[in-house]
């Protein structure tokens, strides 16, 4: 059971932010949407925030949901790596990479490429230390081959480790 409980369809609102929930995940209220009902001012930018992170985003969908994984997995968070996996997988990650990740920080060069490695050395500094090696950086810049790109890869990370924190701190279980 979650620290906070979850708001029951009864509980939930308003109304109107409820029903634009539901619609964008398909007529369902989550395990992390009943926690975050609790401050619909809360709940309103993080639809807002995550859903343009998750969608509208120029940085390649396939390395987002790579750092999604990595930032969820250095976090234990379950529920998160339940939720974004299967996209990892959908976009072209393979069962063997999102297996690996979980032996972070170690990563399997062998089963990464040169851009991904990298993510994932971001991913790693970011949320294990938040300060960045000058390095990792500019392996990260060199191999995303653009600033909005490498911008965007270190917004994903930020934002996916402030849910990830959620996360584990409530202990939203990963049951939907």
């Amino acid at each position: 059971m979650p620290r906070i409980p979850y708001k029951t369809d009864q509980e939930a609102g308003p109304p109107e932010l409820v029903a634009s929930i539901r619609k964008r995940r398909g007529g369902r209220l989550g395990a992390l949407d009943r926690i975050l009902l609790y401050s619909p001012p809360f709940a309103t930018g993080w639809g807002e925030l995550l859903g343009r992170v998750r969608s509208e985003l120029g940085v390649p969908m396939a390395l987002r949901e790579l750092v999604m994984c990595a930032v969820a997995v250095l976090n234990a968070a379950e529920y998160e790596l339940h939720h974004h996996g299967p996209i990892f997988l959908s976009c072209g990650g393979t069962q063997a990479q999102l297996d690996a990740l979980r032996l972070l920080p170690a990563v399997d060069t062998a089963l990464f490429d040169t851009t991904q490695r990298a993510a994932l050395q971001l991913a790693v500094e970011m949320t294990r230390h938040v300060k960045v090696g000058d390095a990792t950086f500019e392996a990260a810049r060199r191999a995303l081959g653009d600033n909005r790109h490498l911008f965007e890869l270190i917004g994903v990370i930020a934002a996916y480790n402030m849910v990830s924190r959620i996360l584990v701190a409530v202990g939203v279980e990963a049951t939907d």
